[in-house]
């Protein structure tokens, strides 16, 4: 059996795995019955997975429960308790210093006190926080991705199952552009109803099989916005551009797409550290 040959017989194996641990964080993940999901022993399955992915299967949990925590701490009423429940921990205590060992601050502070609070609007109505907004022309962007259907703070699926078919197929490359292109408004399509896709820019439109699929960005003039800081926040920063920017800009939406592009990787940087450009089409 040749390398390539070996590979592909991952993909499927890649892919169930993935789905499972997104299906199944708030269950009990215990590494020996995700590699018996993948049918091979632990130790094998924990190598390969790390090969492909850049990390360990550990660390892919704790980093997806933690970015879903931070989600809910941001964006719902959840007690800290219950959002500790739901991330695996079996107590605050312990929630409290690994939440903190990644974004700086125990939950309950980052509640009040997070990056996210620089969006929040003041008596007068306007936000805190200034952010530098850069307009650009672009070329179409070809890409390589895999649709997602459900809430966007969840896309990170549909990434794990694009870089694993990717890396299978031999056609993954390092340091690949990620973009995210998101096709509906969160604030009038139910969250389960969202619809995006998770990808990777190509040098070329490529002929590609199922789950992989091409796609075009339109090329024209975008207002750019880049933002630092958790994913969790964003959302955030596109209500200060619809809000903010955009009435005082004197500029048009464009009937395209929103998208984002990813300038560095949650596997390699804290989430305080992440840096993402938010594309926002103008006539």
């Amino acid at each position: 059996m040749n390398g390539s040959t070996a590979w592909a017989l991952y993909e499927s194996r890649l892919r169930r795995v993935s789905a499972y641990i997104h299906d199944h964080l708030d269950e009990e993940l215990d590494m020996d019955k995700l590699a018996g999901i993948a049918c091979m022993s632990s130790y094998h399955w924990h190598r390969i997975y790390r090969a492909v992915h850049g990390e360990t299967l550990a660390a892919t949990v704790k980093r997806l429960r933690l970015h879903r925590a931070a989600g809910d701490i941001v964006r719902s009423d959840l007690g800290i308790g219950e959002i500790a429940r739901r991330s695996g921990y079996p107590n605050l205590q312990s929630f409290n210093r690994i939440f903190k060992s990644v974004y700086g601050m125990p939950p309950a502070r980052y509640r009040k006190e997070g990056s996210h609070q620089e969006f929040q609007p003041s008596p007068n109505g306007r936000t805190k926080a200034m952010f530098n907004v850069t307009l650009r022309k672009i070329e179409p962007i070809a890409l390589i991705g895999v649709r997602h259907s459900g809430p966007y703070m969840q896309i990170s699926k549909a990434f794990e199952v694009l870089f694993g078919t990717l890396h299978a197929r031999g056609l993954a490359e390092p340091d690949k552009r990620m973009i995210g292109v998101y096709f509906d408004d969160p604030d009038l399509v139910p969250a389960e109803e969202l619809r995006s896709i998770a990808c990777v820019a190509v040098d070329s439109e490529l002929t590609v099989e199922a789950p992989l699929e091409p796609f075009t960005l339109e090329g024209g003039e975008y207002a750019v916005l880049r933002h630092k800081g958790p994913y969790a926040d964003m959302y955030k920063a596109y209500q200060w551009l619809f809000s903010e920017w955009l009435p005082s800009s004197g500029r048009q939406l464009r009937d395209g797409l929103m998208f984002e592009d990813y300038l560095n990787n949650p596997r390699d940087v804290p989430p305080t550290e992440l840096v993402t450009e938010i594309y926002m089409p103008l006539i």
